[in-house]
């Protein structure tokens, strides 16, 4: 028989959490430091052109395709959570250097890298070996998000690019559409972002479509999805077949940035199960209802959360370089 004193499974159990909040108080401590080396003025004098020229780049890109918008916005999200805010993602395989654009979350289904890099040579253009693909992406998400009607949001500027890439981390970091409640909220906090980071975040869902073979599983295995949709999204997503097809994260309003997608949730009209788990009995519930009936609310944090996502790991004064092309290093 085997005894354990209950003190000492109470001391372990509270040295477990003093070592967990320890963890998250250093990772929020480490953003804070990092946010706080960018600035909003950064560009002021060494390329005042900067950020309007990337704003007429998005609009027009845009304008020409709704769906580019959550696109760019995609990508620097995918961008932040692998190293960081470092433009790595946009690191393509060449000869012996692998990239993260094979890795199984971003294969064939990340787009936009054409876009930046019009915009990079557009910058480029008016000032030279000046900006970083980084800050490009972090600007380009935010125009994005306004073009769709989304909020406007100061973006701290000043990162640089890496010199490198990691695939297994893509593999690892970014989260699947399978992803259940509890490990998009750890996820979130490995990142030293905050549960509301993460349903401000997920709100991006709002814009964009997703491809079959994500929701495939919920689709023919979930009961929580509302039958009418479930009996339009299976015409063009077969139960074998057509894993490339598109349909809309958000059913009511695709192409808008908007709280539509929170009030689709409280209906079971989430696409993806993971985002169908942001409203399924869990602590995040009393979030998402706020969100559906106060859309100020959400685009106050959604605002809030892009700037503190921004801010993950970024590369500045010295550290990386400014690539002259978005796609290699120097």
């Amino acid at each position: 028989m085997i005894v354990v004193k209950l003190d000492t499974v109470s001391s372990t159990m509270a040295a477990a959490s003093v070592s967990v909040q320890t963890i998250v108080l250093l990772l929020l401590a480490v953003a804070a430091v990092a946010s706080a080396q960018l600035s909003a003025t950064f560009y002021d004098s060494s390329c005042p052109r900067a950020l309007g020229t990337i704003r007429s780049a998005v609009t027009a890109a845009v304008n020409r395709d709704p769906r580019m918008g959550a696109s760019l916005l995609r990508l620097h999200f995918h961008d932040c959570f692998v190293q960081g805010c470092d433009a790595s993602v946009l690191l393509s395989d060449r000869g012996s250097f692998t990239g993260e654009q094979n890795a199984f979350p971003n294969r064939g289904s990340l787009r936009g890298f054409d876009v930046v890099d019009s915009i990079k040579a557009q910058v480029e253009a008016v000032c030279p070996r000046t900006v970083s693909c980084a800050d490009i992406l972090a600007v380009a998400a935010r125009d994005s998000v306004v073009t769709l009607g989304g909020p406007p949001y100061t973006v701290l500027l000043g990162r640089r690019d890496s010199t490198t890439a990691s695939l297994s981390q893509a593999n690892s970091d970014l989260p699947s559409p399978g992803s259940s409640l509890a490990s998009l909220i750890s996820g979130f906090a490995r990142k030293g972002l905050t549960t509301t980071d993460m349903v401000a975040l997920s709100g991006a869902h709002t814009v964009g479509q997703a491809q079959c073979t994500n929701f495939r599983s919920r689709l023919y295995g979930e009961s929580n999805l509302n039958q009418s949709d479930a009996a339009a999204l299976r015409a063009n997503c077969p139960q074998s077949g057509g894993d490339g097809n598109l349909a809309p994260m958000d059913l009511a309003t695709p192409n808008t940035f908007d709280a539509a997608f929170f009030r689709g949730l409280l209906s079971q009209r989430g696409v993806l199960h993971s985002d169908q788990q942001l409203f399924s009995g869990g602590s995040t519930d009393a979030l998402v209802q706020s969100y559906a009936s106060n859309a100020g609310q959400f685009r106050n944090d959604f605002a809030a959360a892009m700037v503190r996502m921004g801010s993950i790991g970024v590369l500045t004064g010295s550290q990386g370089q400014i690539r002259l092309s978005c796609s290699s290093v120097n």
